[in-house]
């Protein structure tokens, strides 16, 4: 079965707690604290199958969850990190936020990508040691994994897309093209997915064609098949219009090409544009009266496209077909690749009083969810970072709250990896 779109939850691991511990061992006096730090939790990684071309495997299992971080243990021993989960996705994919619908990564231009960030391990007591604190008897607990829906949607890595009304010989064009092997009968909506062959067209020259299954008047509304693989066409650098001319089955060719276009038009007006190859095919079964062929062939010409004739099913006129849209190609921009424009949204920030705050000799330990999620934003070598996370605190009255509980200038404050001296 065909799946190229899929909406999934997916939830890193957390990270494990510092432990408290302190050394004991004949001979050694005030060993001193050697509590370990806890272990990372575990990413979410999304990597690139070359061998995949659908999205199957997510159809019935929707939810992911990395391994949680380890807590420390004594004798200065960390934590293991969590175990990571790779989702494996064809090449091609888009990583949408299911929120804002905006673009997270292509795994087109990456082969790997980490969707979800695991939370830090917390400090074991090994770190709060000092002259004048011996024996710290507290330690930092994990920060949460980071949790997200998102949708996977599979876009067709294709250079020529084949466009048109069902049975008009997209499916038999492919099959003689390339070495694909699409079913073919004499019915409408016999492609109910995609195709993809690959075309050679001389020595040293190829590309990839997509078989689109047929397109309807009312696709880019939701009518027939359309509507859920017009996306598929998005990337083809050329399109290959296939016409039928015989009027076998009663159909104005022109009408037909207009109503394509046009729905081409409504679902990305961009479409419209992309270059394009029209096909004229099954002119072996118009025998002696050539009026519908010669009308279209007017009609599109006057249009200004290339027009082609051919016989799929009689390999007549397919190679002057693949051999014009190859010298196309070598003019036409790469396949396209979709710029990441998701920007995450502003934590958003409770109060001091949603907080846990707690002293400890002359270190004041801060936690809560909120403050988790800001932190796990902040990178703690950045000078700017750490000011945003200073400020933030100030916003949301954290330090009137501590200066109220005895903050003093000069007292150590610890949040998550950053542990540093108050001064109003």
């Amino acid at each position: 079965m065909f799946v190229d779109k899929v909406t999934i939850t997916v939830k890193a691991g957390d990270g494990g707690n510092g432990a408290v511990a302190f050394h004991r061992e004949k001979y050694v006096a005030s060993g001193g604290p050697d509590g370990g730090d806890g272990g990372r939790g575990g990413d979410i990684i999304v990597k690139v199958d070359p061998s995949m071309s659908t999205l199957m495997d997510f159809r019935y299992k929707r939810k992911f969850t990395a391994g949680n971080g380890m807590p420390g243990q004594g004798k200065r021993c960390s934590g293991k990190d969590g175990t990571d989960v790779i989702l494996r996705v064809p090449r091609g994919t888009l990583i949408k936020d299911r929120e804002t619908d905006a673009v997270m990564q292509d795994m087109s231009a990456a082969d790997s990508f980490v969707l979800a960030r695991g939370g830090r391990g917390g400090w074991g007591n090994k770190h709060f040691a000092t002259p004048a604190r011996q024996t710290p008897r507290f330690a930092k607990p994990g920060l949460p994994g980071e949790a997200r829906e998102v949708v996977l949607e599979l876009k067709l890595l294709a250079d020529v897309g084949l466009v048109g009304f069902p049975n008009v010989g997209k499916s038999t064009l492919l099959s003689v093209v390339s070495r694909a092997h699409p079913k073919i009968a004499d019915y409408p909506f016999t492609t109910l997915y995609p195709n993809l062959g690959v075309v050679y067209a001389g020595e040293g020259s190829s590309f990839v064609m997509a078989d689109i299954p047929g397109i309807i008047e009312g696709a880019s509304e939701g009518a027939g098949l359309g509507h859920d693989f017009l996306r598929h066409i998005d990337r083809c650098r050329l399109l290959i219009h296939v016409v039928d001319v015989s009027g076998s089955e009663g159909r104005d060719p022109i009408a037909d090409f207009e109503a394509i276009n046009a729905e081409l038009r409504e679902y990305n007006p961009e479409l419209a544009s992309r270059p394009q190859l029209v096909a004229a095919n099954k002119c072996d079964v118009l025998g002696d009266d050539r009026q519908l062929l010669d009308d279209f062939r007017a009609y599109a010409e006057g249009k200004g496209y290339a027009v082609y004739e051919i016989s799929a099913a009689a390999h007549q006129g397919v190679k002057e077909l693949t051999y014009a849209a190859a010298g196309m190609l070598k003019d036409l921009p790469p396949v396209m690749v979709y710029e990441a424009d998701y920007v995450a949204p502003e934590v958003k920030l409770g109060t001091a009083d949603d907080l846990t705050i707690r002293q400890e000799d002359d270190v004041w330990l801060i936690n809560g969810d909120w403050l988790d999620r800001l932190v796990a934003r902040v990178n703690f070598s950045d000078y700017e970072s750490r000011m945003y996370l200073d400020r933030k605190l100030r916003e949301g009255g954290v330090y009137d709250r501590m200066e109220a509980m005895g903050l003093q200038d000069g007292d150590t404050i610890s949040i998550a990896e950053l542990q540093f001296e108050y001064y109003s």
